[in-house]
């Protein structure tokens, strides 16, 4: 298992949940709530600051596939916004399948006595969580890191 903290990102059409997970990659938390920028950059700048604050190593981006593997709009939402923080990073970023995070982390709130519709902002948080634990478990499984590099295009 790789040292270093990792940063988990739940795309959202209207949120960004973000986690972070401690050094030695076994629990990760949430961290922040990020604003889905309109135009502009500010959400990836905001996401980018949190991995310099906590002195990331990568980013890992939730894929969110359909339940049989499929590709969906929200599929091609993520990928670009992972596209996006890879050409603003030093830092790899990585796509991880994060099919039912978002619902896991609603089962869970709602489990905790949380109203769900008020509690939005947490939920993209948990989903994140819920993101960047499988990712730190599959690599602690498999020995090797999960997902796929998100690659850029050069000048």
């Amino acid at each position: 298992m790789r040292r270093g903290v990792r940063i988990g990102v739940d795309v959202g059409k209207a949120r960004i949940g973000v986690a972070r997970s401690d050094p030695s990659g076994l629990i990760a938390t949430p961290v922040v709530t990020v604003a889905r920028a309109a135009d502009g950059d500010a959400d990836v700048r905001e996401i980018l600051a949190a991995a310099t604050e906590h002195d990331a190593i990568e980013i890992v981006v939730g894929l969110p596939l359909s339940l049989s593997g499929g590709r969906t709009p929200s599929t091609d939402d993520a990928e670009r916004f992972a596209e996006r923080i890879a050409a603003a990073s030093p830092l790899p970023v990585r796509l991880i399948d994060e099919r039912l995070s978002t619902v896991s982390a609603q089962s869970a709130l709602s489990a905790s006595g949380r109203n769900t519709r008020k509690s939005r902002p947490v939920i993209d948080q948990v989903a994140a969580v819920i993101i960047l634990q499988h990712a730190l478990d599959s690599e602690r499984a498999g020995g090797s890191a999960p997902g796929t590099v998100v690659l850029t295009e050069g000048p």
